[in-house]
């Protein structure tokens, strides 16, 4: 198969959907691999190095679309890259279609079969090519809601983990799963008051197990978010329904129940925001004010740090992108359920169920799919 690789143009995205070293491997396995030149730059990977690996580097994005079988990315396609994109061309990286219904227009007027990584499953129930850029963005978040509480920066002046005679940041985390619990593992780590909610009993279990008291948890419902908002100097949106819109947790009539300068992180933003105010902006100016509370809601977060993000998704995906090349993508689809689950898109049909819901557009179930 002839994979190829074009450079991300998501504005600030850093990240690169192919490494050297998968590229290595997929020579080894046979296949032929482009690379648009400079694609991986931003994460630290020269053209030598791909050249070096074995893959073709090529002038532009429109040689990558106009040749590869499969095309892999990181982020979603961008309109000018989505008319590119061409009937039993495969299309392998995050989608995130349940807010975007221009993107999933045109992915069906495409017909591709397209696989989202956020929504590849596992034995375990859990979403593994998901999982790293969660684990990022949780760890990056009670980082960039620090920066964003600094005085300078619009916030309320709080220091994360105060100091003695005065009382840390209080963090709340709404939501335990990975990214809730990446994320307060770095706020407990900065000395914050950290609560977690949840509504998992067993979740709540767990992390009350692996903090050994050092936060709180508390079931997730309406009240009590509403009784945390006044002492909250930041809240971290965690929330997760696989392929679906996020539930809006937070109106813009409770900011005002928020002190002024208290931080919003919204790391939910990919699946539209979990707070009402939400919206994404860019990496070069990542920070607004809605009714005086600061709001980070970076749709690319993990791009911030694109070398260790890259990687990471790498080797995630690797094992899923030989698949998809060394059978084709309807015999690794038929092997393994869990890479169906991938699908979202083929031959004009929908083929998510959470998607169809936010959308409301008809689905067709991915095992039908494949007959098409």
């Amino acid at each position: 198969m002839l994979i190829g690789c074009p450079k991300e143009i998501k504005p600030q995205e850093f990240r690169v959907g192919l490494t050297p070293q998968a590229a290595q491997e997929a020579i080894a396995h046979g296949h032929r691999v482009i690379v648009e030149a400079g694609a991986g730059a931003g994460a630290g990977f020269e053209d030598a190095d791909y050249s070096a690996a074995g893959a073709e580097l090529v002038d532009s994005a429109a040689e990558i679309f106009a040749r590869a079988e499969m095309v892999v990315k990181v982020k979603e396609p961008q309109a000018v890259e989505r008319a590119q994109l061409r009937e039993g061309q495969v299309l392998f990286t995050y989608l995130h279609l349940a807010p975007d219904p221009d993107q999933t227009g045109d992915l069906l007027a495409s017909g591709v079969p397209a696989i989202a990584y956020e929504t590849v499953t596992d034995s375990a129930g859990g979403l593994p090519l998901l999982a790293p850029m969660s684990e990022v963005a949780g760890r990056l978040a009670p980082q960039m809601g620090a920066w964003a509480l600094q005085k300078a920066n619009g916030g309320r002046g709080v220091l994360m983990g105060g100091v003695p005679g005065v009382r840390p940041a209080s963090v709340v985390i709404i939501g335990g799963g990975v990214v809730g619990t990446a994320a307060a593992r770095v706020a407990v780590g900065m000395g914050a008051n950290v609560t977690v909610l949840d509504r998992s009993i067993a979740r709540m279990s767990y992390l009350d197990d692996i903090f050994m008291g050092r936060l709180t948890t508390q079931f997730s419902d309406a009240a009590t978010v509403e009784s945390l908002l006044e002492r909250a100097d930041m809240i971290v949106g965690a929330v997760l329904i696989p392929g679906a819109a996020a539930p809006k947790l937070i109106t813009r009539a409770q900011l005002g129940r928020m002190a002024p300068g208290a931080v919003l992180v919204d790391v939910a933003i990919d699946q539209g925001g979990c707070f009402e105010t939400s919206r994404p902006p860019t990496h070069a100016d990542p920070v607004y004010t809605v009714d005086g509370i600061q709001h980070y809601c970076v749709a690319n977060m993990p791009g911030a740090v694109a070398r260790t993000s890259t990687l990471a998704l790498g080797n995630a995906t690797m094992p899923h992108l030989l698949a998809l090349a060394d059978k084709g993508w309807r015999q690794a689809c038929t092997d393994d359920p869990h890479l169906l689950a991938g699908l979202n898109t083929h031959a004009g049909h929908l083929t998510n169920y959470a998607v169809g819901k936010a959308l409301a557009i008809d689905v067709l179930s991915p095992a039908m799919a494949l007959k098409h």
